[in-house]
């Protein structure tokens, strides 16, 4: 029993890292699977955006995921168009672009991967710059290589130019290693790219190391018993709620928090070290509302809004 505890401590502890490379492993299955059931390279004019279709489409799609499967995201909009003071307090209006940067640079991952994966495989890279008409990047490709190559380049992804098996394989290979050239350099800049970033957020820490083990440990924690939570009480309050409809009497009391206290608690944290509150619940929890005057105008506007809301429905 001890040796089971201390391999799923083990996998909790590093479930980032299992995160990452599940996520790895999904990006070259996915790769593979269009390289070979999906992508067929048309050998014509079309090829350039055929290829660089396949190459950054699946980017795209992956990044606007990365972008709804974030929590960060909506608790960072949620509300903004009601009030935009809402993302630029006035006592921290560049927290809005540090929180958006680094949602940014999270949904970045999988896109990145997909573009590494799919340049070391250089099949889609190779359809692309075979329907270039560019000069230079002619002069680059067909350099050393037969007449033909200029004319036929297009035909070499389907091997039916008219070059020998031997000149059109050089091609191809010349190609693709282009292509892993490219995977490999994005493989490394994006590995030292988030290196510094990770160095240098580390170095404007306000806490400690022990400090900062801490915080990550209670906000996982606050984040699966609030989930826990509201599962409770939601059930609770569905229960109430249909007794009493099916009793024909009058509801108990069931305390909830106030409009202005689901206000306060979902806004984005900002830790203080005169006041180490470690999530923005803490914060509310051990200081109140004490709302400040823009807040007070926030949750006002709020409750208008819900108010203009709730007298549509009843017209």
């Amino acid at each position: 029993m001890d040796a089971f505890q201390g391999f799923l401590k083990f996998i909790l502890n590093q479930k980032t890292v299992i995160g990452y490379s599940f996520m790895a492993l999904l990006t070259v299955g996915g790769e593979r699977l269009f390289s070979l059931v999906a992508f067929k390279c048309p050998c014509g004019t079309e090829n350039v955006i055929y290829g660089l279709a396949f190459l950054f489409a699946p980017a795209w799609v992956l990044l606007i995921l990365g972008f709804f499967l974030n929590n960060r995201s909506w608790r960072l909009f949620t509300g903004c168009c009601v009030n935009p003071r809402k993302i630029f307090p006035r006592s921290h209006n560049c927290r809005f672009f540090s929180v958006l940067g680094q949602i940014i640079l999270s949904s970045l991952v999988a896109p990145v991967m997909w573009l590494s994966v799919a340049l070391l495989n250089g099949t889609f890279y190779e359809c692309a710059m075979s329907g270039t008409q560019s000069p230079r990047l002619l002069d680059l490709i067909c350099k050393g290589k037969p007449e033909e190559c200029w004319k036929e380049l297009y035909k070499v992804s389907c091997g039916k130019t008219s070059m020998t098996p031997t000149d059109n394989e050089e091609l191809k290979l010349s190609l693709q290693a282009q292509s892993q050239i490219l995977g490999w350099f994005l493989i490394c800049s994006a590995s030292f790219f988030s290196l510094l970033t990770t160095c240098y957020a580390r170095c404007r820490s306000k806490v400690s190391y022990l400090q900062l083990s801490f915080w990550k440990t209670y906000a996982q924690k606050e984040k699966e018993q609030l989930e826990n939570t509201f599962v409770d009480y939601a059930k609770k309050l569905s229960e109430r709620n249909l007794k009493c409809f099916l009793e024909n009497k009058r509801p108990d009391v069931f305390p909830m928090p106030t409009f202005a206290a689901w206000e306060a608690a979902s806004e984005l944290h900002s830790f203080h070290q005169n006041r180490q509150h470690y999530s923005t619940l803490h914060r509310v929890v051990e200081d109140g509302l004490d709302l400040r005057p823009e807040d007070e105008e926030t949750t006002m506007m709020l409750m208008g809004t819900a108010q203009n809301v709730q007298l549509t429905h009843h017209h």
